[in-house]
């Protein structure tokens, strides 16, 4: 799916890759999980007495300035059995940030003679690498597997299995190597950091509704707006910007004595909007979104649970036009009371 006549493509296009005999130029910053604005936690290689990163830092940089903040957002989870990828290989090393790396791991002995000595052959013997590719320092980079944020552990982590390997600049990876990194896979990666806000959703009567009286079911609308996140690979030039946006709300009421209106359970946005707030008047229409409760929930609550289906499309490296990834999802539960006696808003 990830093979070479996808990087075709991106190759066409002159993508570049910046390098420089110390190290990857430019500052590539790791960004923690889930914090909305895309701050920091940290470089993700070694930083010169310059601040510039300049170690391993080929890896993917996410940008989350577009994203959904605040307490209550969460991660969308595909709405089919698709996830995105647990792992995949992008540039990880110039030559010297190789020996760096290979060679205290030798000196130690730790991983035994045999083993030692079958990397030495590999990077430094000529088999098939002499000396780190140090003859090639600026002309490519030594690719590694990368296990994606919070998936460590999943089977899926398990497939990038392969040996660091060398790719020269311009040049696309090795053909048998689906995981190599692409713009399609940043925008898979991206989908991942996607958060949006909670679906709890305003209800009139907002406390305790009543049996067989509609309840009005309403988002607001000012939460609820299209957010991004931006994936790239810096010194690869290539990159893919991944967008939601909601486009329906389903109720479950949580009980089977209830109806819903409309009767699908789906409300869909319209004008950036879900739903229509509940106001003096209305007590004899028919809510656009909401449920109508057919018994008591008793001394206790029924948990009603509202998921807003978001859509998802992608544009990057090589690509002008969105091209759809799976829908997203993100649910939430709430209590409704509800109370045998009979009432009409107000």
């Amino acid at each position: 799916m990830h093979g070479i006549s996808r990087w075709s493509r991106v190759l066409a296009l002159g993508a570049t890759a910046v390098v420089c005999a110390a190290g990857l130029t430019g500052t590539a910053v790791a960004y923690g999980p889930g914090n909305g604005q895309g701050s920091p936690t940290g470089p993700s290689g070694n930083t010169d007495g310059n601040g510039t990163v300049s170690a391993t830092a080929g890896g993917v940089v996410f940008d989350r300035d577009n994203n959904g903040s605040g307490p209550s957002t969460g991660r969308v989870t595909s709405a089919s059995t698709w996830t995105p990828p647990a792992c995949y290989y992008a540039p990880k090393y110039t030559p010297e940030q190789l020996q760096k790396t290979k060679e205290p791991v030798w000196e130690a002995g730790s991983t035994g003679y045999e083993w030692d000595a079958k990397e030495r052959d590999r990077y430094v013997n000529g088999k098939p690498y002499k000396d780190f590719n140090k003859d090639k320092t600026g002309k490519g980079y030594f690719w590694d597997s990368y296990v994606s944020q919070g998936r460590a552990g999943e089977p899926g982590a398990l497939d990038c299995t392969k040996e660091t390997f060398w790719v020269d600049t311009g040049a696309a990876p090795p053909a048998d190597i689906p995981e190599a990194i692409t713009p399609e896979m940043l925008a898979e990666l991206a989908y991942a950091e996607i958060r949006v806000p909670s679906t709890k959703v305003t209800l009139a009567p907002a406390d305790n509704t009543k049996v067989n009286l509609p309840t009005w079911a309403w988002l607001d609308a000012a939460q609820f707006k299209p957010v991004s996140v931006t994936a790239r690979v810096q010194v690869l030039d290539i990159e893919a910007t991944t967008v939601a946006e909601p486009v329906s709300l389903r109720i479950e009421p949580g009980t089977a004595d209830a109806e819903v209106y409309p009767a699908s359970g789906v409300c869909t946005f319209v004008d950036g909007r879900i739903g229509e707030p509940y106001a003096a008047g209305k007590a004899n229409r028919t809510p656009p979104c909401g449920v109508k409760y057919l018994r008591s929930s008793g001394d206790g609550s029924y948990p009603l649970r509202a998921t807003i289906t978001w859509k998802i499309s992608w544009t990057g490296t090589g690509v002008n036009n969105p091209v759809d990834l799976p829908d997203g999802e993100f649910g939430a539960e709430q209590a409704v009371v509800v109370q045998e006696i009979q009432a009409v808003n107000r």
